[in-house]
């Protein structure tokens, strides 16, 4: 419930559960939500058995395909598709959750939550559609003026439910999740209006994610009769590929092969595992705009494993990184390339790989999945297996898939819907003061 601890820090779990083989194999024939289940209570000692299998059965029942994140098998790529959710992207799978997870403990407790987030596109509206309409909870999403798809905007400025504000500010998805982050350090503040966080800062949300990494071993494993698989992660943010980090520490040896880290044009995290240097640059547009990001929110988690989890050079590297907008971490290089391989891939290479995709496998790409699906060509192993995670529906980014494809996209009904809705948003200076005094005003306080 609380996102980041007090001190400004993220939180992680005091230790990783590990599976043995035998039980991992047993694994094998459950459904998603059973997976679930089996994945989570290792992490969760305060929620009954039935209630947690009865929040993950809730969950899930909204997502509009049986298997929830199906696989679609390109030859020797395989394609685990990740937006079956209610707004059409891979955090549907964590937020449909959280949303359900913080109605239940909130009833349990008498209490009420002011959800504060910052979103680069995708983030927002899963997370208004996990809380909506949610008695107990009000959610305050800010994102960035005019630098998110129409489609990802409409998602959220439409909704209606009175417990929903959208506030767009001006500037980057960094500068709205640094004042996110600002405003949680104030602890007085944050304890008087009840705040939780949403983002990929929360704990829950990266534990819903590491059920898929595990649930696509077990189904390409058993696909290729390989138990060696490798992923392909778009990420901006470090939130997904850590989930698969976590995955991989979790399951035996061998399971997962290897983490290849995909970035656009903006390419800060692709810089650290390949030249040890985290230094921020100029946010570049491009047609992946949930990875325009460059300070990563989840990098310090995997900090603290890097670093033989010590929290004080956690945060002396933070510190530093807050003051010079630099960490070069060349010492650490050998072990950063024994987790992750990275690449980062243009613009001209999206639109070349959805054409590519499209006339050769009829299957069409979102921009985030291109840029995935172009850096696992680079990093294929023989006898490896590998899945690129399909994180949003090509429709969300329908001018550039078009483009690329030349033709229009069929949208489905929940798009199709938006169309003439009328829309709710207000638009402000990414100024921390300013954004505490509408919280204020608007915050719902309880006990």
């Amino acid at each position: 419930m609380t996102g980041l601890a007090e001190d400004g820090g993220l939180l992680l779990p005091r230790a990783i559960p590990r599976i043995d083989r035998a039980t991992f194999e047993s694994w094998q024939p459950l459904s998603y939500s059973k997976l679930a289940y089996e994945v989570m209570s290792r992490f969760i000692d305060d929620i009954p058995t039935t209630d947690l299998k009865a929040l993950i059965n809730k969950s899930y029942d909204t997502f509009t395909d049986e298997q929830i994140v199906p696989h679609v098998h390109l030859d020797d790529l395989h394609i685990l598709e990740l937006f079956h959710g209610p707004t059409l992207a891979f955090k549907d799978i964590a937020l449909q959750f959280l949303g359900n997870l913080f109605e239940y403990l909130l009833a349990k407790d008498d209490g009420c939550l002011n959800i504060l987030g910052a979103t680069s596109g995708d983030t927002g509206s899963a997370a208004i559609y996990g809380v909506k309409g949610k008695e107990r909870i009000r959610i305050f999403i800010l994102h960035p003026h005019q630098r998110i798809s129409e489609v990802q905007e409409k998602q959220m400025t439409s909704v209606a439910d009175a417990n929903v504000y959208n506030l767009a500010v001006k500037g980057t998805f960094d500068d709205a999740q640094a004042a996110v982050k600002a405003i949680f350090s104030d602890i007085e503040f944050k304890s008087k209006h009840h705040l939780g966080a949403i983002n990929s800062i929360n704990w829950a949300r990266i534990l819903a994610q590491v059920v898929y990494y595990i649930y696509s071993c077990l189904h390409v494993a058993g696909h290729e009769k390989n138990s060696a698989v490798s992923f392909s992660v778009p990420t901006g943010n470090f939130g997904d590929i850590f989930a698969g980090y976590i995955a991989k520490k979790m399951l035996p040896e061998g399971c997962i092969s290897k983490l290849v880290l995909a970035t656009n044009s903006n390419d800060i995290l692709s810089r650290f595992v390949n030249e040890g240097d985290y230094s921020l640059g100029e946010v570049a547009a491009t047609s992946s705009p949930s990875m325009d990001i460059q300070a990563a929110s989840n990098f310090e988690r995997y900090l603290y494993y890097l670093m033989d989890r010590e929290p004080d050079l956690v945060r002396e590297a933070m510190l530093k990184f807050s003051v010079d907008g630099k960490l070069y971490l060349q010492n650490y290089l050998a072990h950063i390339k024994r987790d992750f391989a990275a690449s980062s891939i243009s613009e001209d290479e999206v639109e070349q790989t959805i054409a590519r995709y499209y006339q050769d496998y009829h299957y069409i790409l979102d921009p985030h999945t291109a840029v995935g699906v172009r850096a696992a060509e680079q990093h294929r192993d023989q006898g490896v297996a590998m899945v690129c995670l399909a994180t949003a529906h090509p429709a969300k980014f329908g001018a550039t898939v078009e483009q690329a494809i030349g033709r229009q996209l069929d949208l489905p009904p929940s798009l199709s819907e938006l169309d003439g809705k009328p829309t709710r948003c207000e638009v402000m200076d990414c100024s921390i003061e300013e954004l505490m005094a509408y919280i204020e005003s608007h915050a719902l306080n309880g006990s």
